[in-house]
């Protein structure tokens, strides 16, 4: 058998959760996060006198740390300690509040010029103001690799985008359809791709979600304009959503699937609560209370799942908007039951109640995923 001689380690093109060169900012930052972990929990070990690395060793080991975190932040501007993290979350929102603001400008100023330019004009105007945008995307993408500033110019180039579609059908006298809705959502994936902005994604989702749903209620004989009317429109771009993610492999961007698991369970979980509460609004050839009775069974089924499912795998995400929406449902069932005829103070001891049960029972799946979690890996 024929034996390798050691060299130095290797990077790949494809990042993966455990490479030693991530490929991604998201897997970078996750590294960095795993050596801050690390030196917390060696140094608490040290502390209790349970382990202790001899000089040497510990020396190699923070040599080799502080030159990975080096360039980490060199190459992607990870966040290494926690008041970092604190000024990435205000970059992030201001780089949305920003984005905002300059669409919000780049609006109104497009209205108030509008009647005085000619034709020829209003489509040049048009046609440059979303790749102009788009310029200052693919710029700031290459020179700045934190993705702020790439953000802020990408929100801008969808939304000149979607002015783009919307006043060109003006100009043209077009009648709107729903394809602008599948155009705005291709628009927005294309970017999210692209640069990896997980906010251009959002926006796509947004864009998607609204043109299946027209596309449904097209097929039930609604005029797509009229598709929030049914809440049942939007139950298959839900499935649709929730499903991908195990469709389609994201290594290269890993914080792309929760936000596809988040808005389909949000596609699915808003209008079921709808219809528990309003079911003269569905498709379905029934009393009213009879339909709110099935969704509401239907509504608690569906948290429930998303939460094992969360479990399962393990998807926070889906944790989170089970919980959050079997709490909501619950809540509704104790104002429809008990509000009207019960003392204020015995419904919310009931509430109470319920909620530390609630807590209980989580409690035990999460011991029970944390000992199935420990068992897998023995």
């Amino acid at each position: 058998m024929r034996t390798r001689t050691p060299g130095p380690p290797r990077r790949h093109s494809l990042s993966t959760e455990g490479e030693a060169e991530p490929e991604s900012r998201v897997a970078a930052q996750r590294r960095a996060d795993r050596v801050r972990s690390f030196r917390a929990e060696l140094e608490a070990l040290e502390r209790e006198g349970v382990a202790a690395l001899d000089p040497e060793a510990r020396s190699r080991v923070d040599a080799h740390h502080d030159a990975l975190l080096a360039r980490l932040a060199e190459r992607f501007e990870v966040d290494v300690t926690e008041g970092e993290k604190g000024l990435s979350r205000g970059m992030r929102i201001a780089a949305f509040l920003g984005a905002l603001a300059l669409a919000a400008s780049a609006v109104l100023f497009f209205y108030r010029i509008w009647g005085l330019v000619p034709t020829a004009a209003q489509v040049a105007i048009l046609v440059a103001a979303p790749l102009l945008a788009l310029g200052a995307t693919e710029l700031a993408a290459r020179r700045e690799r934190s993705g702020y500033f790439a953000t802020l110019a990408g929100l801008v180039a969808f939304a000149a985008f979607v002015l783009d579609v919307s006043a060109l059908g003006q100009v043209f006298n077009v009648t709107p359809s729903k394809a602008y809705l599948l155009a705005w959502a291709a628009f927005g994936f294309l970017l999210a791709y692209a640069y990896g902005l997980r906010l251009l994604l959002a926006a796509g989702i947004l864009a998607f979600v609204g043109w299946l749903a027209a596309e449904t209620g097209g097929w039930s004989g609604c005029y797509w304009l009229h598709f929030g009317e049914r809440p049942e429109n939007f139950l298959p771009a839900g499935l649709l959503l929730v499903a991908f993610p195990s469709l389609a492999i994201h290594r290269r961007l890993a914080d792309f699937p929760p936000l596809y698991r988040t808005f389909g369970l949000l596609a699915i979980l808003l209008p079921v609560l709808v219809l528990a509460n309003w079911g003269e609004v569905s498709y379905l050839p029934w009393s009213g209370g009879t339909i709110e009775a099935v969704y509401q069974v239907l509504g608690f089924a569906l948290s429930a799942g998303a939460i094992w499912l969360g479990l399962r795998f393990p998807w926070p995400e889906a944790v989170n908007t089970g919980t959050a929406f079997f709490v909501v449902f619950t809540w509704v069932k104790f104002v429809d039951w008990f509000w009207d005829w019960m003392p204020r103070y015995l419904f919310f001891l009931i509430v109470g109640a319920t909620a530390v049960a609630a807590l209980l029972i989580l409690k035990r799946l999460r011991a029970a995923a944390a000992a199935s979690h420990v068992g897998g890996e023995r």
